[in-house]
């Protein structure tokens, strides 16, 4: 005897057969109850969810000799024929193949005739958007108003491609994609009524692999009866289908949660060793965040013969929601840049190495990552200590742009030696030191009048004022008060900083805050070109040649033109 697919075999023959439709089928039992039935149908959705099963069992449910109903009997001629895929009055056209205008002419000619046997003459066009635009022109008027003995079945995959002038003049149904339980309680009847043993996270398997299609999970179900000789279990599955092994993503998941770089590594070589795809781990090891996910937020949610129910409880102990919710968007970004990476075992090992370094708690516990360089704390005077506090809650404050607009009396920005790392001072003697310092006045703009960094540091050093400055443990701390903040970036204060600690032969620490500065090189700088400018006015009106020129001829002088000589 000539076996039959499975996928045949078990072909839904009544509407109480179909898996996963029951909006499609409550619709369509309802108007043949009711007597409205309509002269055309669109199904959509993708392969193996159902749409020529339901264009059969609806042209029982019309030409069963008992009476239309939406419980056609089964055993009369025309449902036995219509099951036998013989039956005269019931006509299958593959739009693939059969696309062209001459094609469809042909079939409407056909149309015109009453039916051989039957109540009504069934069309049953399949892949409907291959047909070509004029074969869809020459159906328009038919398919609005035919013949009462005519129904249309309309089938496809992807209505975008359906003219509108066709959707208007059909019932569309949108058939869903299987849920996985669906598919698996579907192909546990089968096996038990096929007597055929297996593993139910086999099954869940197999029904992940189908994507939502049942004639593809019916398939695959097929081809691991052959594989695995009768009976059905997970390891056989997983190795016919090529799967990733779980095993991967526990380990994974669990060097993940102590940290153990070295350990996600190893993993990643075993994977290499046995040719796994990695996209695919990417993809697999998404799919276990989200469910850790589900199962911190909606425990309930896990029943106990989801694969690795037991696992997935452990690690929603094990990582914060944080960390899983962090896991998994670094996950997909790992997934969408796989492509980009110099090979997939780049892209898959930098994908786990990110996880280990945004970790909250990677430095805490892992000895293998390298630790924050210690900051050395400063003992400063009493009114130091709130300009230190103020600063660094600017710094601290998550803004992308810290400094901002304040009042005078608060602090706008600080630079301490662990934001910006400080340049090692020259060598030289304390006793230098102490003498350089010394010696200085304090007269800030003399000392930043001509210094020689460009950009804005320099303008940092022309237009603020210097509040106070102090000496503390041979290092130097400035309070620079700025008229704007766009001048106050940490670039322009560390490279200010390190032009003053290498002039001052020690260590310095820079702060601003944001006021009105008078007392600046900028301004003494303005004063000098005032200054200039009128001795030069007065000296050209003064000069005996030009008074004589205005005195005889009128002359005046063009307002504007004086400029000092430079020189």
């Amino acid at each position: 005897m000539t076996y039959l697919v499975l996928a045949r075999k078990y072909r839904p023959k009544r509407f109480q057969d179909l898996v996963g439709q029951e909006h499609v089928v409550r619709a369509l039992t309802n108007a043949l109850e009711t007597g409205r039935i309509h002269h055309a149908y669109l199904f959509t959705g993708t392969r193996g969810v159902g749409k020529t099963t339901l264009s059969r069992i609806l042209a029982k449910c019309l030409n069963c000799e008992k009476g239309v109903s939406a419980a056609p009997c089964g055993e009369c001629e025309a449902c036995r024929a219509i099951d036998a895929d013989r039956f005269v009055d019931y006509i299958e056209l593959d739009a693939a193949s059969n696309r062209s205008v001459n094609d469809m002419q042909q079939l409407l000619e056909q149309a015109v005739y009453a039916p051989t046997a039957a109540r009504y003459k069934v069309y049953m066009v399949d892949e409907v958007h291959m047909l070509t635009g004029h074969a869809f022109n020459a159906m328009l008027k038919t398919l609005e108003e035919p013949p009462e003995y005519v129904k249309f079945i309309l089938a496809t995959t992807d209505p975008q491609k359906i003219p509108v002038t066709v959707l208007s003049r059909c019932l569309q149904f949108n058939l869903k994609q299987m849920p996985e339980d669906a598919i698996v309680s579907h192909l546990s009847h089968i096996l038990d009524m096929e007597s055929i043993g297996y593993e139910l996270p086999a099954l869940r398997q197999l029904a992940h692999g189908a994507q939502g299609s049942m004639r593809d999970a019916l398939s695959l179900t097929d081809q691991a009866i052959a594989y695995a000789a009768g009976n059905i279990t997970s390891e056989a599955v997983q190795d016919m289908l090529g799967s990733l092994d779980q095993a991967y993503l526990v380990r994974l998941l669990e060097c993940l949660a102590s940290h153990n770089g070295a350990g996600m590594l190893d993993v990643a070589d075993e994977m290499a060793s046995r040719g796994l795809s990695y996209p695919a781990a990417l993809q697999e090891l998404s799919t276990w965040f989200n469910r850790i996910a589900i199962a911190q937020s909606v425990p309930a949610y896990l029943s106990d013969d989801m694969a690795q129910a037991e696992s997935l409880r452990q690690f929603a102990q094990q990582f914060t929601p944080e960390e899983v919710q962090l896991y998994y968007d670094i996950t997909i970004h790992g997934l969408q840049d796989i492509e980009l990476a110099p090979d997939g075992y780049a892209g898959f090992t930098m994908t786990l190495l990110r996880m280990l370094a945004f970790s909250p708690s990677a430095g805490q516990d892992n000895p293998q990552l390298p630790k924050p360089k210690a900051v050395r704390q400063q003992v400063l005077p009493e009114g130091e200590r709130g300009i230190q506090s103020e600063s660094r809650k600017v710094m601290t404050s998550g803004n992308s742009r810290p400094f901002q607009k304040r009042p005078v009396s608060r602090v706008d920005a600080d630079v301490p030696s662990a934001s910006v790392p400080m340049p090692d001072p020259k060598p030289v003697s304390a006793t230098g030191t102490h003498h350089v310092v010394a010696q200085w006045d304090g007269d800030w703009p003399a000392l930043v009048k001509d210094i020689p960094v460009r950009g804005l540091a320099r303008q940092l050093a022309q237009q603020t004022e210097l509040v106070r400055y102090t000496v503390e443990n041979g290092e130097m701390l400035f309070l620079l008060r700025s008229p704007t903040s766009a001048i106050c970036t940490v670039s322009a204060i560390s490279r200010l900083s390190e032009w003053l600690a290498g002039h001052f032969g020690c260590p310095v620490r820079i702060r601003t805050e944001i006021g009105k500065a008078e007392n600046t090189a900028s301004r003494d700088v303005r004063e000098a070109e005032v200054a200039r400018q009128q001795q030069a006015e007065t000296a050209m009106r003064n000069d005996s040649y030009i008074q004589q020129l205005a005195s005889g001829f009128g002359a005046k002088i063009v307002e504007g033109s004086i400029k000092p000589n430079l020189n």
